[in-house]
């Protein structure tokens, strides 16, 4: 595995890219320290401290701890990637005949998308900026310390123009990662904001068996049921619904092509870490609405609705979870597409008759795989509020973190994987194991 690593800095393009995103994950998480100027930051550490367990919190952990220390890159990635979720509705549903077109054109039409995508971008970011300035000079904080000593319109204006100025340099810094990187730049930059929290977590768990406020025993317990878990999300993300496919022999000139036997696959969890970002993405709608008056009594029974634990979040969380795993396959997997693919290559499913009963049948065996891919993220995602009512533990023990935590880890193996084997190195994997992929390829 050792050798594996010391591969990728002996290929220049792949080692380039490497550094490359290793030194833009290093410059967000600088910009993610860099306060906002105005605020009283320990004000703002004890808000936040008294609101861990609230939605607050919830988003406080997929900025890396940005928000909680109010920094310039408090909006974190959440502006943008609600105007992917609003896009993609669009696109799905077919409301605008003009995006239709714009995903029908190819590249120039991805590219219009992509800058649709980043003005609506801009404007949320503006306004879930304006409503956060508005929520931290407003909302109480333990010991009335004032978070802004006195809040002036210059004050709104310029903390609105930098956590915006903030998100724009974000989404910008994870578009250069996926174009000139390793893996894709919003993922890993979510990653990153997540895996930084780990080790200090660690730290505070030594620390309490060591003042034996927990048990040992516990904590070993809690340690074991952490591997199980991570096994499992491992295994749920690889597997694969193998649809057996059969190639007809066909007579091309004086050569004879097909007659070989290959599979179509299908992943249980093809959303991966999207449907759980996308989820988490719709959960801060509330929180902006209830910035706009904290103090307000609707705002504070929204808020005790969507803390974690409460069993109304807990659902509309699975069941955005869920939505979001379906919805993601019916953008990303065409079966009528790819049963006429087949059909054209000559290719058949044993026992189905090309055409529209292929299609209907990958359709119904995808339908069903990601019943069971979708239920599995929806309970691994609400698995850490359980985890934290009966032993107490930390938010990254399971859950949504550990979930984009594997899966960002997965697919950025996969690309380097990929990288190695273009090159001739042998990746990651087993050289046996390699090899027989190649023969099986060429043997097709």
């Amino acid at each position: 595995m050792i050798q594996r690593f010391t591969d990728i800095f002996d290929v220049p393009d792949l080692r380039k890219r490497v550094l490359f995103t290793l030194g833009a994950i290093a410059v967000y998480r600088l910009g993610a320290g860099i306060p906002t100027p105005g605020i009283n930051a320990d004000a703002i550490r004890a808000i936040f401290e008294a609101q861990k367990n609230s939605i607050l919190g919830f988003l406080n952990i997929f900025s890396g701890g940005a928000l909680g220390r109010f920094s310039i890159f408090s909006m974190g990635v959440m502006p943008y990637i609600n105007a992917s979720i609003i896009m993609s509705l669009l696109q799905g549903a077919h409301v605008l005949p003009y995006l239709d077109r714009l995903h029908k054109e190819g590249e120039l039409g991805r590219r219009k998308l992509n800058s649709l995508t980043r003005y609506l971008t801009l404007f949320l970011a503006a306004f879930q900026s304006f409503g956060l300035t508005i929520a931290v000079t407003k909302m109480p904080s333990p010991g009335n310390i004032p978070v802004v000593s006195n809040p002036t319109w210059e004050f709104y204006m310029m903390t609105v123009l930098t956590l915006t100025a903030g998100t724009i340099f974000i989404m910008w810094l994870g578009e250069q990662m996926t174009e000139k990187g390793v893996g894709n730049g919003i993922s890993l930059l979510i990653f990153a904001g997540i895996v930084e929290r780990i080790p200090s977590a660690i730290f505070n768990e030594i620390s309490l068996v060591r003042l034996e406020e927990k048990g040992l025993l516990s904590e070993i317990f809690v340690l074991a049921l952490l591997i199980a878990v991570i096994l499992l999300v491992v295994w749920v993300e690889t597997a694969q619904r193998k649809i057996p496919v059969q190639y007809a022999k066909r007579v091309i000139g004086r050569k004879m092509y097909g007659g070989a036997s290959s599979y179509l696959p299908l992943k249980v969890d093809q959303s991966g870490v999207i449907a759980v970002i996308f989820a988490v993405s719709l959960l801060t709608v509330p929180m902006t609405v209830v910035t706009f008056a904290p103090q307000a009594p609707w705002a504070a029974r929204m808020m005790e609705w969507f803390s974690r634990g409460n069993w109304l979040y807990q659902l509309i969380y699975a069941a955005l979870v869920v939505f979001f795993c379906y919805f993601y396959n019916s953008v990303s997997i065409n079966p009528t597409d790819l049963a006429d693919n087949m059909k054209k290559s000559g290719g058949f499913v044993p026992g189905i008759r090309p055409g529209e009963p292929t299609s209907k049948y990958i359709e119904w065996v995808l339908e069903r795989i990601t019943l069971g891919g979708a239920l599995f993220v929806a309970a691994i995602a609400v698995l850490p509020d359980y985890m934290r009512q009966e032993f107490n533990v930390g938010f990254f023990f399971g859950g949504t973190s550990l979930l984009i935590v594997v899966g960002v880890a997965l697919d950025t193996m996969g690309q380097l994987e990929a990288h190695l084997i273009m090159r001739h190195y042998e990746g990651f994997l087993k050289k046996g194991r390699i090899q027989q992929r190649w023969f099986n390829v060429g043997s097709q």
